[in-house]
């Protein structure tokens, strides 16, 4: 269980005698609202990587932006919680600053709608044990999960899984969940699958929302995840930037 620190900021209180009977209650009072408590809650160890490396919180920069990591949850493809105590979504500056324009795209379009995040910055481990933990040949596995060998442009804080929240605060209607491993989550098959009735119109409309704002800011989507954007190539964020272990 993750432990709060509690910084007590010292005050001396000085009472002067004599006078206005009123003024020591008075200096106390004044005194007192200077007092601060300050809780601080001990930075995990990913989050400590991703600050020593430049990365940057998304939600200091946009608060409208939401944030559910799915990893710090049970509900992913691997079916626990993988990150701990670590729940912030941390990207490069650059791409960061990416997605709070995506953001203001999604508001003009849509007031009251924004963006969730469901994964951002992420470490080779934990690529390494997604990818161990899906029992499916290699050409398979690959359509969805980056070889940890290779590395993903989430481990280098250039990638970022996302959806839309309504003004309700609830997740617009994909057709299939987040990390769901088939094609009904495929960008490419959109028209194949709304032909068949595997997808409405309105999921067809959400994915091609969300992907217009993404493409609009500078990312790119993959054939395979409605969810997963990319701000650059592989080789680009291998010469820019540190990989997070």
């Amino acid at each position: 269980m993750r432990k709060s620190i509690l910084i007590i900021i010292p005050v001396i209180i000085l009472i002067s005698c004599g006078g206005n009977k009123n003024k020591p209650a008075q200096n106390i009072k004044d005194t007192l609202k200077q007092i601060k408590i300050v809780a601080k809650e001990p930075l995990s160890d990913i989050e400590k990587q991703c600050i020593r490396f430049g990365l940057v919180d998304v939600h200091k920069l946009d608060t409208n932006i939401a944030v559910d990591l799915k990893y710090s949850t049970k509900d992913n493809l691997m079916g626990y919680d993988v990150y701990g105590d670590f729940s912030k979504a941390y990207l490069q500056e650059d791409v960061a600053k990416k997605l709070v324009c995506a953001q203001k795209y999604l508001a003009e379009l849509k007031p009251g709608y924004r963006l969730i995040v469901y994964d951002a910055a992420r470490p080779l481990s934990v690529q390494q044990e997604m990818w161990d933990s899906v029992k499916l040949p290699e050409y398979e596995k690959l359509k969805y999960i980056a070889n940890p060998k290779i590395g993903s442009l989430h481990n280098y804080g250039c990638a970022v899984d996302i959806s839309i929240i309504d003004n309700n605060s609830k997740a617009l209607d994909m057709g299939s969940p987040f990390d769901f491993l088939g094609k009904v989550s495929f960008p490419q098959k959109e028209d194949e699958l709304l032909k068949l009735g595997k997808l409405s119109q309105e999921q067809v409309y959400n994915h091609r929302l969300l992907r217009k704002v993404m493409k609009i800011a500078g990312f790119s989507s993959t054939l395979t995840e409605w969810w997963h954007f990319n701000s650059c190539s592989l080789q680009t964020a291998k010469s820019k930037y540190k990989i997070i272990m």
